[in-house]
């Protein structure tokens, strides 16, 4: 597949569907409290790519008073969710661990480079299926695709960045699209005017896909809604 996408959020940690933590006794398990703030720490990192301070997860709450915070945070580092580093504003660290009791993971299937005449979402294509929410992303995200290439490098996308797709045969000018033409599928800005569509990188050593599509055919399989990313550039590197 060629392209990338940019992304409206900050990347995305995610872990994989199999854990080797043991699960734990109800003793263990968060009250209906903490499993609330371990949604909003999960958010927020989705959102901004570091963890919150108490400040935001009392605003976030509608709390005034920080120490009931606290003692939901210190009651998840005991039961092993997550761990917390003294003096630190945002020293808090979520963990590896199975979910709690009768709740199941969402499983998002992976998809990566799309072989030539084969489907997106072909089986062939699956690479694994990850462990991430989809109510993350907004719309939801429906799958994930692995981006090769630097057509779109300028949006801000690394070559084998996980895109966040939710599936949708329908697209609106400047969303950024994952589209098959013929054989080939490709992640591009999306836009379109009567029967002219035009799909556009973001680098400028790439040209432009123009489409008239009372001629050629062109399907929409989906619009890109996030990115996760397993690592980070450090300061100066640029996204190749």
């Amino acid at each position: 597949m060629a392209g990338g996408c940019f992304s409206p959020r900050e990347p995305i940690p995610y872990k994989r569907m199999v854990s080797d933590t043991p699960r734990t006794s109800n003793l263990h398990q968060p009250s209906p409290r903490q499993q609330q703030i371990l949604r909003l720490i999960r958010q927020f990192m989705a959102h901004h790519g570091r963890p919150p301070t108490r400040a935001d997860l009392a605003q976030a709450l509608r709390l005034r008073n920080r120490q009931g915070i606290e003692q939901h945070l210190r009651a998840l580092e005991r039961k092993g969710y997550l761990a917390l580093e003294p003096g630190v504003a945002r020293g808090i660290r979520l963990l590896p661990h199975d979910p709690p009791a009768g709740i199941e993971p969402a499983l998002l299937p992976l998809y990566g480079r799309v072989a030539a005449g084969v489907p997106t979402l072909a089986l062939s294509n699956l690479e694994e299926r990850i462990a991430i929410d989809p109510a993350l992303f907004r719309p939801r995200a429906d799958f994930l695709l692995r981006a090769h290439g630097q057509s779109m490098r300028d949006a801000g996308i690394a070559h084998r960045d996980i895109l966040a797709v939710h599936r949708t045969p329908q697209a609106a000018n400047g969303q950024i699209v994952v589209a098959r033409l013929g054989d080939e599928a490709t992640v591009k800005y999306y836009r379109r005017q009567g029967a002219l569509l035009r799909l556009e990188p973001a680098n400028p050593e790439f040209a432009a896909l123009e489409i008239d599509l009372r001629r050629e055919d062109c399907q929409i399989e989906g619009v890109v809604v996030g990115i996760v990313r397993t690592q980070l550039p450090h300061r100066g590197e640029e996204f190749v």
